[in-house]
């Protein structure tokens, strides 16, 4: 049984409003007016409980059972493929894995602007797992090709076996997707090297910390969230959760990325190259001078309520494509990162997990908490058909190749219209549209579609 399936019921309103009731009934003074400090103080001590209690609920996530992968099968972990029969490629997919930045939910950081909550355990799930999304086209944005994390070469075990170190030697250890690829800087090279390359990646993971200044961290998130009329304690979805990465890049100070986010299921090229800086007419250039890089963030919905079954061969082709970056949705009331898959079993990084804040000011802060060594999946049958699929393209031909692998992928599956096209021209009714969240969290609402969250005005 996949471990998550314990938390099903992980976003349900419901607990969280029990959790207000039974303070209620212990405070029953708390409505009384004219005591503005004593109001105050309970509404800190109503945080702090439901804070206790969604820790209670969340910090045992590690301790329970992991799903193991099955050696006989290939797994497929961003656009690269692995046999995990053979040990070299098990343990390059090992050092993969763990090296992708994780972010869970988190406790004892700053208040949020406008509340005095200072935990997001029971509703930040979306954004953490936004979070992960982003984080992920950074590392593609600023890391060389084939970055694995070096700590990941002390882990002593996975969802696999004992990790033998012997295996560090394996001529077979680099992945396929690398072998043939320039790299900066190799595994095991000049100290030098090593260090400037994890300065990067520190960098990168101290944009997602947890105070008002870091430009990726929860509290940018929440405040830019506003605009679509979401407070901090709010559910949010994949659509939503799309538009806010959008903003918070656009207002950052991250050189040559752009992102662009799909309306109605179309992307509209003449859009995106005018968004990264080059000319129409120049597409087929191969050259990176006067293009920014690009992540291309898709909100689709892959059935009514339930997932259509004729969606899941699509789902698997983008997840093989090495432009992908990942999938955010996840499966009702519970929100995921999916990034890979092995027969049919979807692969995810969950944020279900409450950590303590980590302090990202400080020099050398730890760097462990934001990775994850478990390997968790689950049935392809429960994925809510809500999600945003994110690509990344460095360069005007990449962009190209994405174009085209991506429709193919689109175009091969089962189902006769394609989740989303590629048209040429532009979106002149960009400026009129608006984007309205009118779902407040993952899972079906009876009698209405998932593609009701987008509303023209």
């Amino acid at each position: 049984m996949d471990v998550s399936d314990e938390f099903d019921s992980g976003m349900e309103p419901t607990d969280d409003l029990a959790s207000f009731e039974i303070v209620n009934l212990l405070d029953p003074s708390a409505d009384i007016d004219g005591h503005v400090q004593e109001s105050r103080d309970k509404a800190k001590l109503k945080t702090q409980l439901i804070s206790a209690w969604n820790n209670v609920r969340y910090g045992g996530w590690s301790l329970k059972g992991k799903p193991r992968l099955s050696k006989s099968s290939p797994v497929c972990l961003l656009g690269q493929s692995y046999q995990l029969s053979y040990s070299g490629e098990r343990e390059s997919f090992r050092r993969a894995f763990s090296s992708l930045l994780w972010m869970t939910y988190r406790r004892g950081f700053p208040p949020l602007d406008g509340s005095a909550l200072t935990s997001d355990a029971g509703w930040g799930c979306m954004l953490r797992s936004a979070q992960m999304l982003l984080a992920q086209g950074l590392m593609l944005h600023m890391m060389p090709a084939g970055w694995t994390w070096p700590a990941t070469h002390h882990q002593t075990k996975d969802d696999l076996e004992v990790l033998d170190t012997r295996l560090l030697d394996d001529p077979l250890r680099e992945s396929r997707r690398d072998s043939g690829k320039p790299r900066r800087c190799s595994l095991g090279t000049t100290i030098d090297c090593e260090t400037q390359e994890e300065q990067t990646h520190r960098r990168i993971v101290s944009w997602f910390g947890d105070l008002s200044s870091a430009p990726f961290g929860l509290h940018r998130l929440v405040e830019l969230g506003r605009a679509s009329g979401k407070r901090a304690g709010d559910w949010y979805g994949p659509a939503i959760a799309a538009h806010i990465l959008q903003k918070a890049v656009a207002a950052s100070e991250v050189s040559n990325l752009e992102v662009y986010v799909a309306q109605d299921c179309t992307v509209y090229i003449g859009d995106v190259i005018n968004l990264c800086g080059t000319s129409y007419t120049d597409l087929s250039a191969r050259c990176r001078s006067g293009w920014k890089s690009l992540v291309l963030l898709v909100p689709v919905c892959l059935g009514s309520e339930v997932l259509n079954p004729a969606y899941t061969r699509c789902v698997t082709r983008l997840l093989e494509l090495q432009c992908c970056m990942g999938i955010i949705g996840g499966k009702p009331k519970h929100s995921l990162f999916f990034v890979g898959f092995q027969d049919d079993q979807l692969i995810y990084l969950d944020p279900h997990y409450c950590q303590t804040t980590v302090d990202v000011q400080q020099d050398n802060f730890p760097l462990e908490s934001f990775h994850c060594k478990t390997v968790r999946k689950m049935p392809f049958n429960r994925m809510d058909p809500s999600c945003t699929v994110g690509f990344y393209a460095a360069s005007r031909g990449d962009f190209q190749t994405l174009c085209s692998d991506v429709t193919k992928a689109l175009t091969s599956s089962e189902e006769k219209y394609p989740i989303f096209t590629f048209v040429e021209g532009h979106n002149n009714a960009s400026d009129s549209v608006t984007h309205i969240k009118t779902r407040d969290r993952l899972g079906p609402i009876k009698n209405k579609s998932c593609l009701d969250e987008f509303v023209l005005l």
